[in-house]
């Protein structure tokens, strides 16, 4: 499926597609991702927890619409082990 296709007529349509990629391809299993979409633009927002995963998007959404141009400004948080020891009051 080419989202580049039919992207200015149904945009709420390509934006579920597109989240629904997301979350079933093994690569990325992303369901915090935000997405949105203007004309032929995808605008990709939200964090995730490496450069790897943040690249990974890019492949997705390289193989579901190669014409599209993609606009990723996830961030990447460090999720880490805590480094010293929580207390709880």
């Amino acid at each position: 499926m080419d989202a580049t296709d039919d992207a200015d007529e149904a945009p709420q349509y390509w934006v579920a597609h597109v989240r629904r990629a997301l979350a079933e391809d093994e690569r990325t299993a992303e369901l915090g991702v935000r997405v949105n979409m203007r004309g032929s633009h995808i605008h990709l927002s939200g964090e995730v927890a490496t450069e790897v995963r943040k690249s990974e998007l890019d492949q997705v959404l390289g193989e579901l619409a190669p014409r599209m141009r993609v606009h990723n400004d996830v961030r990447i948080v460090d999720a880490g082990e805590p480094t010293r020891r929580e207390e709880l009051r």
